[in-house]
């Protein structure tokens, strides 16, 4: 399984994260963190607290469209493992971050950004499985 090196694509994508997530704390004070932002959605006792979770998630599912206007056609999403894996791994993140009372994106750029103890022993411990995950997966099964 190769990597792709896309320095500049990612360079572009995390400064809009970061902008997103400045402009969130800036105007409304909110911590962006996408899980939590997607679980809000459940709840209805705030009208306007449920919109601007919802234009959040709307402009995160809309970023292919945008993608299409910018280039003429859509990202190519390439999917290297099969379906039950990634729903698997969907659950297990799920579960972690309601242990870790946030996810990568709130933790590991919101929460940092602050000065977090919290989620600076957040962002190590899912870094250090993400990369012994894959080491494993690549490496040792090879997969």
């Amino acid at each position: 399984m190769e990597t792709a090196f896309t320095p500049w694509a990612s360079l572009a994508g995390g400064a809009l994260i970061g902008l997103a997530a400045v402009l969130l704390m800036a105007i409304h004070g909110r911590i962006m963190g996408a899980t939590g932002i997607l679980g809000g959605l459940m709840r209805f006792s705030d009208l306007a607290d449920w919109t601007l979770r919802a234009a959040i998630v709307a402009g995160m599912a809309t970023g292919p469209l945008v993608y299409l206007l910018a280039t003429g056609r859509m990202p190519v999403i390439e999917q290297p493992i099969p379906l039950w894996a990634t729903i698997g791994g969907g659950l297990i993140v799920g579960v972690g971050v309601s242990y870790a009372g946030g996810c990568t994106s709130g933790h590991g750029i919101c929460g940092n950004a602050r000065f977090s103890r919290r989620s600076l022993v957040a962002t190590v411990t899912f870094m250090t499985t993400a990369i012994a995950t894959v080491f494993v997966i690549r490496h040792i099964l090879g997969a």
